[in-house]
């Protein structure tokens, strides 16, 4: 992904060719092993972006204040290397080592660092240097949105990280400093954090099922605004009927317009254990603040459907129909809704009462959510978080985006016909050029 917006764009840092950086660190490699002619790779302030280090040994090779966007450094060895203030923004950095490496200060957004080992990384707040000017005020390490699924940061300093919308699934943590980190909204389901310190980490919508707490206290973190396995809510398998026959019993209400059966309520419920609905046809139920995230809701129909504040991060709910739905202050953080129908309905048999239902979006989170192809025509998005969001080759005619968070969204060969763009913040940080109106 490109990222639009960077720490260094104002510095006009040096550009790099792939064969420039191939010949450094050709001579690195040669420094390391003590050969004749070897030399130590300095990278200090220049720009990498776009270029790979794929399977490379960088080990203490320093690339302070680096612009390295957007690079394939999969599987590179970067044991204590220096990365101070370095943007790795949209990097893919799976499998790498950075084993006692120096990343203070550094942005790695929605980075896939997914087995990567972090250990004993210093990952503590750092500032940027300008020139024989100084160094600016110190800046936390952003993890946001990045994949760190099974991620090794075992005796890490992170105090004051950000990893908010992270993706942390079986991450290690054991012994780590992420004291007053921002751990909202992130996915640390299964994670070692034995001997962590949590303490005043900020913990809103942190999902830590499967977590073992038990040697945590309250005064070590406070996890009660988290979603943990003792306060996920009542389970769906803990209802008085089996879903097929509450579904049944749904589909006879809606046939009927309400005068059989009964409209199914899934409003609280934790959905999960269920792993898929897959296909199913659950058109008009209410599902306010139910809980979904992770699961498999390809092609699902869910029509004129109650969703509000619903958490569906991470769900794959690619080509479904959820059209005149509301996802009022709901979580779709990291989901997969690939050519999905969110069209409005019309409602009534007259002319004079007929009632237009757009698809509503207000106030909800769509950070790193994948957008493409969607079906969006009069959808509101006022006071949304759409940071990152794909909207590649989506129909968004007439939505509607006043007070959004746009930053960094994709608009490619989206249709965007008299949209409402009043988005909260600079509209310039699209990648499309609109004009306000």
């Amino acid at each position: 992904m490109e990222t639009t917006q960077t720490l260094h764009e104002a510095k006009k840092q040096p550009v790099l060719s792939q064969d420039q950086l191939d010949a450094m660190i050709e001579l690195h490699v040669r420094f390391l092993s003590g050969r004749l002619g070897g030399r130590r790779a300095n990278l200090q302030n220049v720009n990498i972006s776009g270029l790979s280090l794929a399977n490379k040994d960088i080990r203490q090779v320093d690339f302070s204040g680096c612009s390295m966007l957007d690079m394939d450094l999969s599987s590179a060895n970067f044991q204590e290397a220096r990365l101070y203030a370095c943007d790795l923004s949209g990097s893919d950095l799976s499998n790498a080592n950075f084993i006692r490496s120096d990343l203070r200060g550094s942005r790695i957004e929605f980075a896939n660092l997914k087995d990567a080992n972090l250990d004993k990384a210093d990952l503590r707040a750092g500032g940027i240097v300008r020139h024989g000017e100084g160094y600016d005020a110190a800046k936390s390490v952003n993890f946001k949105g990045a994949n760190l699924s099974g991620a090794k940061l075992t005796g890490s300093l992170a105090g004051q990280a950000d990893f908010s919308d992270a993706i942390m699934a079986g991450i290690n943590i054991m012994g780590a400093d992420l004291r007053d980190a921002s751990l909202s909204g992130a996915d640390l389901s299964g994670a070692k954090v034995v001997g962590a310190n949590l303490l005043g980490a900020q913990m809103d919508a942190t999902i830590l099922t499967g977590v073992d707490l038990s040697g945590m206290t309250e005064n070590d973190a406070d996890f009660s605004n988290a979603i943990t396995d003792d306060n996920v809510g009542l389970s769906i398998k803990e209802l008085g009927a089996p879903l097929a026959s509450m579904v049944e019993t749904h589909r006879s209400w809606v046939n009927s317009a309400g005068a059989e059966g009964e409209q199914l309520d899934l409003s609280g419920i934790d959905v999960r254990p269920l792993e898929t609905l897959k296909q199913e046809k659950l058109t008009a139920i209410k599902a306010k603040g139910a809980r979904f995230f992770g699961m498999n809701l390809y092609q699902i129909e869910m029509q004129s459907a109650d969703l509000d504040e619903a958490d569906f991060r991470r769900c794959d709910m690619e080509e479904g129909d959820f059209r005149g739905s509301t996802f009022r202050g709901a979580r779709l953080n990291h989901a997969n809704l690939k050519n999905a129908n969110f069209i409005p309905l019309m409602f009534g048999s007259s002319v004079a009462a007929k009632k237009f239902s757009p698809s509503d979006f207000q106030d909800a989170s769509l950070t790193y959510a994948d957008l493409s192809g969607c079906k969006l025509k009069s959808a509101n998005f006022r006071g949304a978080n759409l940071t990152y969001t794909n909207f590649t080759g989506a129909d968004l005619r007439e939505a509607d985006f006043t007070g959004a968070k746009i930053d960094n969204v994709i608009f490619d060969d989206a249709q965007m016909d008299d949209v409402v763009m009043k988005p909260d913040g600079p509209i310039f940080k699209m990648k499309l050029d609109v004009e306000e109106d």
